[in-house]
């Protein structure tokens, strides 16, 4: 054999030796994107749970209402409804709505939480700060609510671990998809990571329309529902989360202490003040939905319906003083 036919013999060895190489190295990394499709579909899964970017759909729709990336977030869920919102707020300062979630599943029935064991998912006003984030949680993601506060505290409820997580799997917890923590998750991580230190949690029992509250007037626990009212209709008139504190066993919404003393959650209530553009924005709500309250009893009662069209700032915030500039509402702490 002549020594053009051994080099072209041997070169032509190397080149199927190559292309194998090549078409099994291709299938090798064929393989590999199927088997990761085949699960999740995207490369996500190199990336930690609790590090995945906020989905893109999500941010556009930051953009549109004008959130900036890290702004501060509030959540309000509603039992009844199955609903958790995420509210964000925008460039004005106010919030608004940037989705709501179907809660996959919640225990107990509608009511607080009262005591340890007894399945009862919370209701009130909660704070998470960032050391309440697990990101090794055994719920896929969650993070704790804060139960309990100083209001349950003080009346002496007790519980332990009451989060927010995946797995769709509640014992007293309000459970999501893994889909769904994970967002919630990532949005309050960059609201962290935007400087907020704290975000609000506000759990009700229903929406608290005067219809709803009509209905479930007779219910055991209709006199705490009205206090939680009162920061809802606060969060309804301002779009920002209501300064929240406890005193004389009760929850106050966007007080100040007029004497400068700190609030006691078992002490009676110090002189209270509120900025009197709030309180005016509190007492036309109050009016417009007593009044629908009371066309509901009247007609059932067979009387005729008061009128609330005079509803004075007093009547609407007993004992509390009302001031034109000062006092104004903090951000919610606990």
């Amino acid at each position: 054999m002549s020594g053009a036919m051994v080099s072209r013999d041997v070169t032509s060895k190397f080149l199927v030796a190559k292309t194998g190489w090549n078409l099994a190295f291709k299938a090798t990394v064929i393989v590999g994107i199927g088997a990761l499709a085949g699960c999740q579909g995207t490369f996500d899964d190199l990336v930690p749970k609790a590090e995945r970017a906020v989905p893109n759909k999500l941010t556009t729709k930051m953009k549109a209402k004008s959130m900036a990336f890290g702004s501060p977030i509030a959540i309000r869920i509603f039992k009844q409804e199955g609903d958790l919102e995420v509210w964000k707020q925008k460039t004005n300062g106010r919030f608004a709505l940037l989705k709501s979630y179907k809660i996959c599943k919640w225990s107990g029935k509608l009511g607080p939480k009262i005591k340890e064991g007894d399945r009862q998912a919370p209701e009130g006003f909660y704070t998470v700060k960032q050391f309440q984030m697990n990101p090794n949680s055994s719920y896929y993601l969650s993070f704790n609510m804060g139960f309990p506060n100083k209001f349950d505290r003080s009346h002496g409820r007790t519980g332990t671990y009451l989060m927010i997580h995946g797995a769709c799997s509640s014992a007293g917890c309000y459970s999501m998809t893994d889909e769904q923590i994970a967002e919630i998750y990532a949005l309050a991580r960059d609201t962290f990571k935007g400087g907020q230190k704290s975000f609000q949690i506000q759990s009700y029992p229903f929406r608290m329309t005067p219809k709803n509250m009509f209905q479930y007037r007779d219910n055991p626990n209709f006199a705490f529902w009205r206090m939680l009212k009162v920061g809802y209709d606060h969060f309804e008139t301002t779009k920002r989360p209501p300064q929240v504190e406890v005193c004389g066993k009760k929850y106050r919404f966007n007080v100040a202490s007029e004497s400068g003393k700190k609030f006691s959650a078992r002490a009676s209530c110090p002189p209270l003040y509120m900025r009197k553009s709030t309180a005016l924005a509190y007492t036309k709500i109050k009016m417009r939905d007593d009044a629908v309250f009371d066309k509901l009893l009247a007609r059932e009662e067979g009387r005729s319906v008061r009128d609330f069209s005079n509803m004075s700032v007093a009547a609407a915030l007993p004992g509390i003083k009302v001031v034109s500039a000062t006092g104004a509402a903090k951000p919610a702490s606990e």
